[in-house]
């Protein structure tokens, strides 16, 4: 049957209207840049299954324990045997042959699930699928994706006549199929060649089980709603899941079109990409009735963008623009209200390219969110919001992730990459236009600080790791299926995002927003590569003549996404030289940057003296700007990286450092808060790596008494009061000092933040950079001893033991529950481990455990540990129990105690984690050359031969950095003594 035509279920006036709403939406979206991807990274897809030691499936309360769950068994011509004696082919091959074009799947799924029942058959489906495909080459030999599938069935029909569709097509005889598994392919050997430009239908018969693993295929949920135990399936096909659901051409280019239909239990709603076309009802053998849920036809799309959704949800809507939009949640959680904020935002911001849009919340989604186009996928915890949740950051978060997952509309949804090496099109521009969406709609939000400390602040502190790798790879590099699933990584969103905000920097907003419009309406529907994306931008730079660029964009943009890392640019301030050189980890090359010129195209916007200077370029290893020297005048300065848009650090002279210093001492306000956020980010990382001296770093502090912008407080103390210094005993020397330095600067911003805590929390509810920085600086003042601090800890902890339903207030609820647990003693503790158990929340059960090693008696921390591993199965992994003790400072050391002492306990019950946690533990206590040669007996006592050899080279690792840090930490001490 050939593809069926149009069915209307596009925009009305096709892709033209829709690129002109698109374009306002671009510059609506522009009006600001910056995000949180750093929370919104997805989480990488786990490897593939065991099949032949599956998880024991699970099961609901009055239930009995179901049977193991069997393994699909392949028919014997496709056991995995026989492909080693296949001759090398295609099948070797992570890229499918260029044979077939798909045009159109005809998908039917019928999952067995039914309310409360869990046995192993309820947890499988069966399905059938038939594939309209061109030939483009004459082949007796068919490829396409499966994996952990039974292939029931297989035909080919063909060819199709385009005008009696499949009625009068003949068949090609299937001789044989056969699974070739490395690469994850349904093989049909046929007995005659496809004719080339030809039209043919493959149907396929198949079945398989449902994944515990919420991250791949088809898989399950176990939730509790209206006080009862519940489950759903949904899916999660990108990137190469949908081959375990249904055999297919899986890869991003091989767009088609699909009718779906979905078979399920009378009382759950099947839901999918489109509408529902139609309902009807049948019987199986055994006389149940099931519903048919049939779906309109979508838009040309790829595999992975499929989405279905299993479950006994309520649902909200509203019409927007004549389009309507539903928010699918628990029962409970619709009643509630919780659902009502998504809804509310979802309307203004959302681009209708389809019908409308469903947004469904899941009770466990590991992936976080996903753009099935026409379904959207989010775990509950970053969509659900309680109507009197005020004091978190969660309502940001929630605007951000709804606003990049409606950003993949257009990057990612209308236009695919051509493959996964360019994952970063799709992800890194739906996570820079979701800063443009939201601060349209927030236009107080300072943009950015906001991805400053979202984005680019963590992914330029990973950049110049082991694992850095350039954002767009060669396709030739990939060999195998996993490297697609790691590519969903900080470099992928947060370097992918800094990179198209810095071209959108050196542009103005005319040009990218005519250059992305042009992109998107060439390839609509359909894929591109980057270089059609640089092309579009040349194109939109050809016809003007106000943006004159040092060479095509082309080889600006390739400098930054085919290599890895990043520069750090030097200005010497008496010369105006400028150079750049790559950034290296302790300023020390590392084998995963060796590949790249170790030379960018870098656009230099800065400021002198407060105002804003025209743009220069970097495009050489140096060179020279002799409008950058300074004159002697003190208030003669200079500061690089305007709005910090480009991707780098940036480094002066100890003339250009020194005069930052002065105008900070003398009136921080001239600089812009960002750059003040800049100065000390880049300085503490520059003085980390041995780019400059510490002391330069800490000289750029002295001015804090008069900094009244937390998010610069924050950033400073997450440099400068680390967690090994709170949790390090030996810090005797530089805790005074320290104490003395900072609390004298901290009073001003603490007397601040404290009164709005005790007076009027509410005030705290739009102020988003409050809401992330308040942690790290109510912290610090009680490590510091501040008495307020710990006063305040008291009180709040008190008045909700008295009182729970007085909450703490949670910016710092995390700081109130260590110091109520360090200040308290064993009643405290009691009574938080009694809410624990009390508590069916995951966030708040593991805030709640990791408080509890706070306590500073170390019976109790001993009670708990021998707690977590005999009596109580903690929600988080019970070995994480002892490592949150510790981390902390009396616990460190109870903790590499009790592990050593109850180490054949804990080895047997946790496996290979109990030797991550003895790392975590030794890396946490181990300062001494006596402590190095008491865990060497240990690991010659206790541990396997691979075992003490990972342990040991653990030990010389920390050998080494002992004795940096104690270089460090000497230099430290003697500023302080100076400066104090």
């Amino acid at each position: 049957m050939g593809p069926p035509a149009s069915s209307g279920f596009y925009v009305s006036r096709a892709v033209a209207l829709l690129l002109a709403g698109l374009a306002a939406a671009l510059l609506l979206a522009l009006a600001v840049l910056a995000s949180l991807y750093g929370h919104c990274a997805r989480v990488p897809p786990s490897e593939l299954r065991d099949r032949g030691a599956p998880a024991a499936a699970p099961s609901l309360p009055g239930q009995q324990e179901p049977t193991a769950q069997p393994s699909p068994t392949p028919e014997p011509d496709v056991a995995a045997t026989r492909r080693n004696r296949r001759p090398p082919g295609p099948w070797d091959q992570l890229r499918l042959p260029p044979w077939l074009v798909p045009l159109h799947y005809e998908l039917e799924l019928w999952p067995r699930l039914r309310p409360g029942d869990l046995s192993a058959s309820a947890l499988r489906f069966a399905g059938r699928v038939n594939i309209t495909v061109r030939c483009t080459a004459a082949t007796a030999r068919l490829l396409l994706h499966s994996l952990f599938l039974d292939c029931e069935s297989a035909e080919v029909r063909g060819p199709l006549s385009p005008d009696a569709g499949d009625a009068s097509a003949g068949r090609v005889s299937v001789v044989e199929r056969w699974f070739a598994v490395d690469m994850q392919y349904l093989v049909l050997e046929l007995g005659d060649a496809l004719q080339p430009g030809r039209l043919y239908e493959l149907r396929l018969g198949f079945s398989g089980a449902v994944s515990q693993d919420t991250r791949e295929g088809l898989f399950l949920n176990l939730y509790t709603d209206q006080g009862e135990r519940r489950a759903l399936l949904a899916s999660q096909m990108e990137p190469t899941f949908a081959r375990n659901v249904f055999p297919c051409f899986d890869e991003p280019a091989l767009k088609a079109t699909f009718n779906i239909t979905i078979i399920h239990h009378p009382r759950y709603v099947a839901l999918s990409n489109m509408p529902k076309l139609s309902q009807s009802e049948k019987e199986d053998v055994n006389g149940s009735k099931w519903t048919v849920t049939t779906f309109h036809t979508t838009p040309h799309m790829p595999t992975y963008l499929a989405a279905f959704v299993i479950c006994d949800y309520e649902h909200i809507s509203r019409i927007e623009r004549g389009k309507e939009i539903r928010i699918w949640a628990r029962k409970d959680a619709i009643a509630d209200g919780n659902a009502d904020f998504a809804l509310n935002i979802t309307g203004p911001i959302f681009s209708f390219i389809l019908e409308g849009i469903y947004i469904i919340a899941l009770p466990t989604f590991d992936n976080r969110a996903m753009e099935n186009w026409g379904l959207l996928t989010f775990d509950e915890s970053l969509l659900l919001l309680q109507p009197n949740d005020k004091l978190t950051e969660k309502k940001i978060m929630i605007f951000y992730i709804v606003s990049h997952e409606i950003g993949h509309q257009w990057f990612g949804n209308l236009v695919t990459m051509n493959w996964w090496n360019n994952i970063w099109l799709n992800e890194g521009f739906a996570s820079y236009f979701e800063f443009g969406i939201i601060n349209h709609f927030n236009p107080k939000l300072p943009r950015n600080e906001i991805f400053f400390s979202n984005i680019l602040h963590g992914v330029l502190r990973e950049d110049h790791a082991l694992v850095s790798r350039a954002v767009s790879m060669k396709v030739e590099s990939f060999t195998e299926t996993n490297e697609i699933n790691e590519l969903f990584d900080l470099f992928t969103y947060n370097k992918g995002a800094s990179l198209a905000r810095m071209l959108a920097s050196f542009l103005n907003e005319k040009i990218f927003i005519s250059a992305l419009k042009s992109y998107l309406e060439t390839f609509s529907y359909s894929n591109a590569e980057q270089d059609d994306l640089w092309r579009h931008f040349q194109m939109a730079i050809d016809h003007q003549s106000k943006i004159l660029l040092p060479t095509t964009v082309k080889s600006i943009m390739d400098s930054w996404t085919q290599q890895s890392g990043f520069p750090v640019i030097t200005l010497n301030v008496s010369t105006g030289v400028m150079k750049q050189e790559p950034f290296y980890l302790g300023k020390v090359k590392n084998q995963t940057l060796l590949a790249h010129n170790d030379t960018w195209i870098i656009p230099i916007l800065w400021i002198k003296n407060g105002t804003t200077q025209s743009l220069v370029w970097l495009d050489k290893s140096s060179k020279v700007f002799p409008e950058m020297q300074v004159s002697d005048s003190d208030h003669d300065w200079v500061i690089l990286n305007l709005n910090v848009t480009g991707y780098y650090r940036v480094n002066y002279d100890k003339l250009g450092w020194k005069k930052l210093n002065q105008q900070l001492e003398k009136d921080p306000k001239a600089i812009p808060v960002i750059h003040r956020l800049q100065l000390v980010d880049d300085a503490f990382s520059l003085s980390k790596n041995d780019y400059i001296e510490i002391e330069t770093a800490l000289d750029l502090t002295k001015y804090l008494a008069e900094e009244d912008e937390i998010i610069v407080w924050h950033a400073v103390l997450m440099n400068l009061v680390t967690r090994d210094l709170v949790s390090d005993v030996n810090n005797h020397d530089i805790y005074p000092l320290l104490k003395k330095y900072l609390l004298k600067r901290l009073i001003s911003i603490w007397n601040t933040y404290s009164a709005i805590i005790r007076e009027n929390v509410t005030a705290l509810q739009e102020d988003y950079l409050a809401l992330i920085s308040l942690e790290k600086v109510f912290g610090t003042a009680c490590w510091l001893g501040l008495e307020d601090c710990l006063q305040l800890s008291r009180e709040l902890f008190r008045n909700w033991m008295n009182h729970p339903e007085n909450e703490i207030p949670n910016p710092i609820k995390n700081v109130i529950l260590c110091y109520g647990i360090a200040l308290g003693n064993d009643k405290e503790w009691d009574f938080l481990l009694k809410i624990y158990n009390n508590n069916t929340k995951e966030e708040e059960r593991i805030q709640l455990a990791y408080a509890m090693s706070c306590s500073k008696d170390p019976w109790i921390l001993n009670r708990y540990m021998d707690y977590a591993i005999t009596v109580s199965p903690f929600t988080f992994n019970e070995t994480n129990v002892i490592e949150a003790v510790a981390a902390s400072e009396v616990g460190r050391y109870v903790a590499k105690d009790f592990l050593i002492n109850n180490w054949q306990a804990v080895s047997e019950r946790y496996g290979t984690q109990s030797l991550v946690t003895l790392l975590y533990v030794i890396g946490r206590t181990i300062s001494t050359d006596s402590q190095i040669l008491e865990l060497q007996q240990f690991c010659s006592n206790m541990l396997e031969e691979h075992q003490r050899l990972t342990v040991q080279a653990k030990l010389q690792t920390i050998k080494n950095e002992n004795l940096k840090n104690k270089e460090r930490s000497a230099r430290i001490v003697a500023w302080l003594r100076k400066n104090t």
